[in-house]
């Protein structure tokens, strides 16, 4: 049986999102392993690799609940990285490329960090960007995936998606 050309789509869309999870799980493999809890190894004069244990969520929000968090944030990503995939699949026909690729971003970023969260307890961040003395949040390969991946989605939404059926039809030919 041969796959239709959407179903060879969707089907490179997942290996992307798995390729996603496999990057962001071994790096944080490698960061829990060789940099002590907390340490830093500077890269250049802005980046360091730092290892943060954030069991909260973007920006540490909600990092100091009781733990109820964890499972919230387990549950919410289960049920969006359903949704995406869903939504994958009923785009598999139809050509939208950037939003096919926001979605694949956002789903392994999603799946990467969902991971840790059933297995730790806590997501591992461990990128650091100094801008002078100010630091933006630790983060990592899945927390990358997702801001590129919402990125795309915008541009989109802003200039591709319903655009092609705002535009006027033609008028048919006058016999």
């Amino acid at each position: 049986m041969e796959l239709s050309q959407g179903a060879r789509r969707f089907i490179i869309w997942m290996f992307i999102a798995i390729a996603i999870v496999l990057a962001d799980q071994m790096t944080k493999w490698a960061i829990i392993r060789w940099v002590p809890l907390y340490g830093s190894v500077p890269i250049n004069d802005f980046i360091n690799l730092t290892h943060q244990q954030n069991t909260g969520a973007a920006f540490s929000f909600l990092a100091g609940a009781s733990g109820w968090q964890r499972w919230f944030f387990v549950v919410l990503a289960t049920v969006v990285s359903a949704v995406l995939a869903v939504w994958l699949w009923r785009i598999r026909n139809e050509g939208h490329m950037l939003l096919a690729g926001g979605l694949t971003l956002v789903l392994g970023g999603a799946l990467g960090n969902l991971i840790d969260r059933i297995r730790l307890g806590y997501v591992t961040d461990f990128i650091q960007v100094w801008f002078g003395s100010w630091a933006f949040p630790s983060f990592n390969v899945a927390d990358s995936a997702i801001t590129v991946g919402a990125a795309l989605l915008i541009i989109d939404s802003l200039f591709l998606s319903g655009k092609e059926k705002a535009a006027p039809k033609e008028a048919p030919p006058e016999s």
